[in-house]
């Protein structure tokens, strides 16, 4: 899988931007705030609906303008689909081939992208939103029915945390009763997905870990669930009392979390920062190859400025495991790992929302 082309009309910093792409590495160099990281958004939107930068559709829309537009062409293996991505302040929409498509989640799987920026090497240090957001973004990209089962949760959840609220003034239970046992169908079905795929990057994870460590590290993720499929409706009534007091739903898979450990010792509380730095890169590394697994083809990968975090060993690593797939870099300047790597595309120099190839 590869972009061919990429359109963008007022997005970010962007009048207008026409460019085409690499099968391998595309380069986009400049300083900061120069628009480098609004290309990547623009293709992290079209593959998932939203951006990874914010939640409020006005900031990716150009300063004094109503709206803003992305297009692309992506080529798979043996097709190719037109993503054009329109968003206004209130409201965004996609068509996928000239064909409208009804909810934004149908976008999930038709661009498959792994994201890797300075943020996600903060992983393990965040709180467990993230933790969980990495699992969500990856599992929403390869099962759709994931993705249904996720959104049916939420839906649920806000409803009950409503009736939660409202059971101070009305004293009826009975809208409980109803919530409970639609959440606990949904999120059995998040909770068992989610220990399946946890497992599966546990086992991909560890061998690349035991590969970059030298074999000085055994790497473990481990999924903590904040309540077993089998406790659920057990557990929702031994909190009941507390959810009404707190109006607020307290057990469910809207808390589960991450553990990493080396050599059974907490990353998190232990790992030096560079170890932390080496699990993330073994989590992303594991998620090119279980995605690759799914799909039957290389996703895409984005790198955005994190090359600068990396030392040489770590960016030797991510680039031995990641050839034959197409690659977007930004970056204030170019390592030398990257001109070590077998194929490398087009250089782009960013400056002020302006794109000039440049060669190699």
């Amino acid at each position: 899988m590869y972009i061919k082309e990429l359109a963008l009309t007022n997005f970010r910093n962007y009048e207008e931007l026409n460019i085409s792409l690499d099968k391998g590495i595309n380069i986009f160099k400049g300083d900061n705030a120069q628009g480098k990281t609004n290309i990547l958004e623009s293709i992290y939107l079209c593959a998932t609906a939203r951006s990874h930068r914010t939640h409020k559709e006005k900031e990716i829309i150009r300063w004094n303008e109503e709206s803003a537009h992305v297009k692309l062409a992506v080529q798979k293996n043996y097709v190719q689909d037109i993503i054009d991505f329109h968003l206004t302040s209130k409201a965004k929409s996609a068509i996928i081939n000239r064909m409208p498509i009804g909810r934004l989640g149908e976008l999930f799987g038709c661009l498959n992208i792994v994201m890797f920026s300075p943020e996600d090497l903060q992983l393990i240090k965040n709180s467990p939103k993230e933790r969980r957001r990495f699992i969500d973004i990856e599992l929403c990209q390869i099962d759709k029915l994931y993705y249904y089962s996720l959104r049916q949760y939420h839906k649920v959840l806000k409803q009950r945390n409503l009736a939660l609220k409202q059971y101070f003034s009305n004293k009826d239970a009975s809208m409980l009763d109803v919530w409970d046992m639609q959440l606990e169908e949904y999120a059995s079905a998040v909770i068992k997905k989610r220990h399946e795929f946890i497992q599966e990057i546990n086992e991909i994870a560890s061998k690349i870990h035991d590969d970059i460590s030298g074999h000085k590290e055994k790497l473990q993720v481990i999924y903590e669930p904040n309540v077993e499929v089998g406790d659920f409706g057990k557990k929702m009534l031994k909190y009941r009392e507390k959810d009404i007091l707190y109006q607020t739903t307290s057990i469910g898979p809207h808390r589960d979390d991450l553990t990493f450990l080396i050599n059974d010792m907490d990353v998190k509380t232990y790992g030096s920062q560079g170890q932390q730095r080496s699990v993330v890169l073994s989590m992303k590394l594991a998620e090119l190859n279980i995605m690759k697994k799914y799909i039957g083809e290389e996703p895409i990968l984005l790198l955005d400025d994190v090359l600068s975090e990396l030392d040489h060993n770590r960016q030797g690593d991510l680039f031995k495991y990641t050839q034959n797939i197409q690659t977007l870099i930004t970056c204030t300047g170019i390592e030398q790992s990257v001109w070590n790597t077998q194929k490398i595309g087009k250089l782009y120099n960013v400056k002020a929302g302006s794109i000039e190839n440049i060669g190699i």
